[in-house]
């Protein structure tokens, strides 16, 4: 039983562990799927504004832990 809490407990943690991506990634999607259609952009770009949406949440969140890690040495 221990392993499958611990594989549980490591599931868990790569989604929810940073709480800031996560907020990040559900503010995009939101944004994707309700402000998007009423904001107006054409439906051929609203998929790469969410990749790119995406991508600048990702990148940010690299960019704090890099600063954290540095910070740490």
């Amino acid at each position: 039983m221990r392993p499958l809490w611990s594989g549980l407990r490591e599931l868990w943690g790569l989604f929810i562990e940073d709480a800031s991506l996560t907020i990040g990634i559900l503010a995009c999607v939101a944004l994707a799927a309700w402000a998007m259609p009423r904001l107006g952009p054409r439906p051929t770009l609203r998929g790469p504004l969410l990749v790119a949406a995406l991508g600048a949440v990702l990148i940010e969140n690299v960019l704090r832990a890099a600063r954290r890690a540095r910070g740490r040495r």
